[in-house]
């Protein structure tokens, strides 16, 4: 007598799918910790970033005054800068999407820490290699800072009901931010003793400040379970989103390239070029054309993005051609007339470069697709700025600040039209 076996069930494709799903780590909000409600929440996180921007730009109008001490030469300026530049750059690969596993807060509380350890080395280490290091530590607390206080704050506005004004108050706080430090040190270093001791101590407090706040404010973030294996960045976005976040990135390098060089040098130009020497001016100046692009923002948040974003291209052009006039000219006027339209025009642009990258963005990776765009602005910031720093050890001040100009000009144009066109 033979008997058969009757063959096992094959496994069907529904249940199949389902053992897949369950063995993917699943999405998790957060413990809502935090003394604070969103709403109040919101404004902490935003003067949180708003403080941590302007002293990231504090030392612009310090520079002439280090290069006393110090005796370096203008080249140093862009070696310094660069150094908080690749710092930024480091904190965004590294650390600027962790987010988005352990959560938005113990980001932002390690970032302003860090922070706090950049003024404290301005403070103790008075030489030029501790600038060098001072710089480097306190780019890598901006990089670790701005796409996770980005996407905090919009998170914080979706439960809090200012959805639709988060993205707008982000974009300004980082811009107003970067434009309020070099104002506040040209105040500090025109009018009170010890120039390049007080703003280092009167930040230092507002950052402690800031750091309490933020330890009160509500987490958002939606976590995995289990928690992913650590891995530098890496930016996962749907097919179809590729492109035109590859062009959105290439535009706010090429906003932020205007960025690099204002803060960078506006100082040494000011006062080695045009001979005016006043620290207060430097800072002005600087605040003047990163203080327009925030203000086009706040202006303009009503106007449709396809026409932001062709003002903002228009504006950049066109005040990086005054700008490239104003070196041979040595007109302190036309320098400054164009730094503000094109700091108007790098507001606008950078606004829709953010726009893409939430647009982009699912919420669990959203951390890290900010992170991204932000890498790519800051790489906008620092390769210039290093070019620039070598063209000057070569080439007089007016004609380097002329083929810049018209350089980042051609950027710009080619990069907002490639925008457009994929909108």
């Amino acid at each position: 007598m033979t008997t058969t076996t009757s063959p096992a069930p094959s496994a069907s494709p529904i249940a199949g799918r389902a053992a897949a799903r369950s063995s993917r780590p699943t999405l998790q909000h957060a413990p809502v910790s935090g003394r604070l409600g969103h709403g109040t929440g919101f404004w902490v996180v935003a003067g949180a970033f708003l403080v941590t921007m302007a002293f990231s730009t504090l030392p612009t109008p310090l520079y002439p005054l280090y290069q006393a001490r110090d005796g370096f030469a203008t080249t140093m300026v862009t070696v310094i800068f660069a150094a908080y530049a690749v710092g930024v750059m480091a904190a965004l690969y590294l650390v600027g999407h962790v987010s988005d596993w352990v959560g938005r807060k113990p980001v932002l509380v390690a970032a302003l820490a860090t922070e706090l350890v950049a003024a404290g080395l301005f403070l103790a280490w008075k030489d030029t290699a501790g600038l060098i290091v001072a710089r480097l530590v306190c780019g890598l607390g901006v990089g670790a800072l701005t796409a996770t206080a980005t996407a905090h704050l919009g998170e914080l506005g979706d439960r809090s009901g200012r959805a639709r004004t988060a993205g707008t108050v982000a974009t300004v706080v980082n811009t107003g931010g970067l434009a309020l430090g070099p104002l506040v040190g040209g105040i500090l270093a025109q009018y009170v003793a010890g120039p390049l001791v007080t703003p280092h101590v009167v930040f230092g407090v507002l950052l402690a400040a800031a750091l309490v706040g933020v330890a009160l404010v509500p987490e958002t973030a939606v976590l995995p379970d289990p928690r992913p294996s650590y891995r530098p960045q890496r930016v996962s976005l749907p097919r179809e989103a590729r492109r035109p976040f590859a062009v959105a990135a290439a535009g706010a390098a090429a906003s932020f390239s205007v960025i690099g060089v204002f803060t960078s040098l506006t100082a040494s130009f000011v006062s080695g070029t045009l001979h005016v020497a006043s620290h207060l001016a430097a800072g002005a100046i600087v605040f003047g054309v990163l203080g327009a692009g925030a203000l086009a923002q706040l202006a303009l948040v009503r106007v449709r993005p396809c026409a932001q974003l062709v003002l903002g291209g228009s504006l950049m052009v066109a005040g990086l051609a005054v700008v490239a006039v104003s070196g041979p000219a040595l007109s302190l006027v036309l320098f400054v007339v164009g730094g503000v339209l094109a700091g108007a025009g790098q507001g606008l642009v950078f606004r829709s470069t953010i726009g893409v990258a939430v647009a982009s963005s699912a919420p669990e990776n959203r951390g890290e697709v900010l992170a991204a765009m932000f890498l790519a602005a800051y790489a906008g910031l620092t390769v210039p700025v290093v070019a620039v720093g070598v063209a000057l050890a070569h080439f007089g001040a007016p004609s380097v600040l002329c083929v810049f100009a018209l350089v980042v000009l051609v950027a710009v144009a080619a990069s907002c039209a490639l925008m457009l066109r994929r909108r």
